[in-house]
């Protein structure tokens, strides 16, 4: 099985609502021959929480990337750079 390489991070910033998430999307293969969607969110900069969903193809979990992808963009979340140039602190 080749899997073809999905990686995918959004961010939502505000800074007047002291707002900084993102969200990861990636998929990959399982020792199984399945396709898993790997989800991770939380604050940018913190671990977070993730959560697997098994597919049995490639096409059905891009499917499903596809439909996170446009949920999250209209709840305002934005293509991001893991936090770069956004919320780095000052070194006195």
């Amino acid at each position: 099985m080749t899997l073809s390489r999905y990686h995918l991070h959004l961010e939502r910033c505000d800074p007047a609502r002291n707002m900084a998430r993102f969200y990861a999307l990636s998929l990959e293969p399982s020792l199984f021959g399945d396709v898993v969607l790997v989800r991770r969110w939380g604050r940018i900069g913190a671990v977070g929480r993730s959560r697997l969903d098994v597919f049995p193809d490639e096409q059905a979990a891009v499917c499903a990337m596809m439909d996170l992808l446009r949920q999250k963009r209209a709840r305002g979340y934005a293509v991001g750079q893991w936090g770069a140039g956004r919320g780095q602190r000052r070194r006195a």
